[in-house]
């Protein structure tokens, strides 16, 4: 199953909002490696995966049910391997698993997640493109640095209308499971925790509510440390190079 895009949202931890509610999942699977398995929603606490629910896929399909007290990002299992990510929430929850697509809709928080997947993936394909754009004007017989220099333009403004996408999804999401969920979505991209000039743009303008998410908190303090250290350790190149 292709879900490489969808990976980065699979180490969430579940995000909370109160109500008391029903849930049921309908999936559809074309993949036919799954017939026979066992599926699993998990959501993870306290660094331990905890199963919520399971279901059995049988000819392609498969259904979950129950209730729930919170809203929860959680994700879908096969055995131990993650597959998607899923917002538990109130309503009927439609799950398509292809080689090719993964999606999950039917309730409003799941249809804003996997619309903003589905748009940010195509804008990651629109740059990951440019490449193979670049050589096919070079071999029709553009100019190298001409080329170039178009598709530098072309790149930097791909990547600031991603960075707006994805600023502009989490603000109009601070305050319920989604916010949260693709900061750390973001973060995670990360080589370690670091504050960003995106990253300062979005704390800049989030209420108390979304900077005390745990997880959000956690991120910031070990940022800040990261930043601290790596301002030391400047100062110390800065003054060694000065005392040679």
């Amino acid at each position: 199953m292709n879900v490489n895009k969808i990976l980065p949202f699979l180490l969430l931890l579940p995000f909370l909002a109160s109500c008391t509610s029903k849930y049921k999942i309908e999936g559809t699977s074309s993949v036919n490696s799954l017939d026979g398995k066992m599926l699993y929603l998990k959501s993870l606490r306290d660094g331990e995966w905890v199963k919520l629910d399971s279901a059995e896929v049988v000819h392609g399909l498969f259904s979950m049910k129950g209730k729930i007290d919170s809203v929860q990002m959680v994700t879908l299992y096969m055995d131990e391997e993650s597959i998607m990510p899923i917002v538990l929430e109130s309503g009927k929850i439609t799950v398509t698993i292809s080689n090719t697509d993964l999606k999950a809709v039917g309730t409003s928080l799941n249809n804003a997640l996997y619309e903003f997947i589905s748009k940010r993936n195509q804008l990651e394909e629109s740059i990951g493109e440019l490449e193979q754009k670049e050589t096919r004007m070079v071999l029709d017989g553009g100019d190298l640095d001409e080329i170039h220099s178009q598709l530098v333009v072309e790149g930097d403004s791909l990547m600031k209308a991603m960075n707006q996408y994805v600023k502009t999804f989490i603000s109009d999401n601070y305050e319920n499971v989604l916010g949260p969920s693709v900061f750390m979505m973001l973060c995670s991209s990360l080589p370690y925790p670091i504050m960003t000039p995106q990253i300062d743009d979005i704390m800049k303008d989030a209420p108390y509510s979304f900077k005390d998410n745990k997880l959000v908190r956690e991120f910031l303090s070990k940022a800040k440390e990261n930043m601290k250290l790596i301002e030391e350790h400047q100062r110390l190149e800065q003054n060694a190079s000065t005392n040679k």
